[in-house]
Order: C-alpha cells, then structure tokens, then sequence
C-alpha cells in the first residue's frame, strides 16, 4: 500500500510549505539519531515524506499518480502479491538531484549522521503517452524523442576535453565534499556538502569540454524506446530506471510513462475480460443459432447462441481476454475470457403474416 506522507508528518493536505518545514523541524529532532531517537525507520519515513512534500513539483506526482506500472527492466515495485501494477515507488524522487536537506539538517543535525552520504541521484522526470486499446492488451513498443539533461557523448561525463587530464580540486582537496561548522539553538554542527566547484567529482578538467562546457551534462533530445507490456491499464505507469536526466557525479534519475488507452469502438476492459455487447434478432434468440464474432485480434469465432438465450445471460468464450499472470503461468500462457452479452434486436416493422405468428406466439403465452 502506498504511503500517506501526509499522515507521516501529521499535517493536513492542503498545508503550507511552512507548516510542512514546521512539522519536519518537530519530528526531525524528535526521531533523529544523533539526537536520541531510537526508532532510525520512523526518521526515515519522516524524510522520505519531507522530500516529496517539500517540493511543489514532486508534491503534485504524487498527489496525480497513484500507481507505477515497472519496465522490463526493473524490478516490480511493491503491490499487491503477483500484481506487476503496484504502488507508486517514489524512493527516487525521495534522492533526486534537486533536493537538499541543507536548510534542515545544516542547521539542527550537522548534514547527517556522521557525515554519511548517499550516492546523487539525477532527476525523475514524467511523460504521457497514448496508445490503441489492441497494444494495451498485447503490448507494443514505442520510441519518443525527449529533451532532458543527459551525460556528454563527448566527454563522457568527466567534463575534460577529450584527451587532457583532470586535476584535483582544490576546494575539497579531491573528496568531493565540503565541510562546514554551524551554530544553531542546539549547538554547533558539522555540515557535509557536495563541492560546488568540482560538482562534486574531486576533480577539475584542465581544458574543460567544448561540447558540455565542463559540466559533463548537458541538454539534449535523445530518443528512448518504450517497451509497453501486455495488459497495461488506462492510467497506469512504466516505471524505466536510470532513463530521466543524468548528473555528473552519480546516476541518473528514472523515466515514468504514463498510459492513456483509447476507447475500442466494440470491445471494453473489466480487469482481466474483455467485453463486447453482439445484437441478435429475436428468432435466433428463441431457436438459437451459431453467429460468427471477430475478436480483438481480428480471428474469426464461431459463437453458439443456445436456445432461449436471455439477454441478459453472458456468453463466455475462454482464453480470449487480456494477458494475465495467474496460478504461476506468464502472461504468454494466460489470458482472461471474452464475454458476450446479447442485444435481442427487435423488428423496425412486422408484416401482416409476421404480426399473425407473433400473436400467435403472445396466445400461447410467450
């Protein structure tokens, strides 16, 4: 089940950014462990939380998207058990490049406990996408052209002109990282932050690159193909690691595709079945018959109509559904039903001889 950060920092959704800091700042020194808190889980969940809702970007992703659909190649995310559809993963957003705990922490916790770090992480980035109902049900590929920050083909991200040396940096004597006292109403506090001149790296490029200006990023339009599996849902999301914008010490942020499915003008999707309503006339209703129905795939079914088939009885044909994976088969091997509900089609007009059965039929009761 997905997080209620909301709930995490006690606070009501339509809080402020102030009292979102506000209920941060509270709990923060409550659970933190350098400050004796005893429960290091709680401390991270508040932090997760502050991390989404502190950020009026990644606040509204959260507030629109309620669930990720995972790539091909990443794992799936938590969620129901056997649902590839689980709950929206926002552990990258919590570590993306643009968020910095340095208000928070540089003023109450020194930057962390014991000046630990993690590894940088680039930007999440979304977009939407629509495809045919056909490809949501048995998958498809895509390729889009998006704009976002990517490492430098040229320089390969060090920044340096291809064939020049790097040198170490000064400012953090080549560790990346800068240190710095602070006082605060709790005392003074050692803060650690990435070095702003080497990005971080430990190193400056003694020619910097022509193409990315040293910086080992840079905007451009790179063309990423979308694999869509079979059995996407209207609303759902592919979640592609590593595939958002890329930062020059680190790894890049993920890609999130979000799936908008065109209506079929014949079939429609109840979880695993597909729907379609077949109009029959009202003798074939009454002696039965044999109809021929195309399905999504567009093979021809013959389709037994029993006799006295109410309308509102559902024909059911197996394995003509949507792909699932159920009782240990893949979505290969498995696929929901197609179901069929009768219209009984009634005459515009009956003639003389047809009004006189029909009566006939009304006399003996039916």
């Amino acid at each position: 089940m997905a997080k209620d950060y909301y709930n995490v920092l006690g606070i009501d959704k339509k809080a402020s950014q102030d009292d979102i800091k506000k209920a941060f700042r509270k709990l923060a020194h409550k659970y933190h462990p350098d400050k004796g808190g005893t429960d290091e889980s709680k401390f991270k969940e508040i932090t997760e939380a502050y991390s989404i809702l502190s950020d009026d970007k990644k606040r509204r992703e959260y507030d629109t998207y309620g669930q990720a659909f995972p790539g091909s190649t990443g794992s799936r995310q938590a969620g129901g058990q056997g649902n590839p559809f689980g709950g929206f993963d926002f552990n990258g957003f919590q570590q993306g490049a643009e968020f910095d705990f340095g208000d928070i922490f540089g003023d109450m916790f020194g930057g962390g406990r014991g000046g630990q770090s993690r590894t940088p992480r680039g930007r999440d980035i979304s977009i939407d996408i629509e495809i045919p109902f056909k490809d949501s049900v048995f998958g498809t590929a895509r390729t889009v052209l998006i704009a976002k920050v990517s490492t430098c083909g040229l320089c390969k991200g060090t920044g340096a002109k291809p064939g020049t040396e790097l040198d170490t940096c000064k400012t953090c004597s080549g560790s990346g990282r800068v240190h710095e006292m602070r006082n605060s109403i709790l005392g003074q506090f050692t803060s650690v932050r990435a070095c702003t001149v080497c990005d971080g790296s430990g190193k400056i490029p003694k020619e910097k690159c022509t193409e990315c200006k040293g910086h080992g990023v840079h905007r451009k339009e790179e063309e990423i193909k979308i694999n869509v599996p079979a059995g996407i849902d209207n609303g759902e999301m592919i979640r592609m690691p590593q595939q958002g914008e890329a930062i020059k010490t680190g790894i890049a942020g993920d890609l999130y595709v979000k799936i908008h499915v065109k209506p079929h003008t014949i079939f429609r999707r109840e979880g695993a079945n597909l729907i379609m309503n077949l109009s029959v006339k009202m003798t074939d209703a009454i002696l039965g018959t044999i109809v021929p129905v195309e399905t999504l795939e567009g093979k021809m079914l013959e389709v037994k109509i029993p006799p006295m088939k109410r309308a509102e009885e559902l024909l059911r044909v197996a394995g003509k559904g949507v792909p699932v994976e159920r009782g240990g088969l893949s979505r290969a091997e498995s696929r929901g039903d197609l179901i069929i509900r009768l219209e009984v089609a009634l005459p515009h007009k009956l003639s003389s001889k047809a009004r006189k059965i029909v009566e006939e039929l009304k006399s003996e009761g039916l």
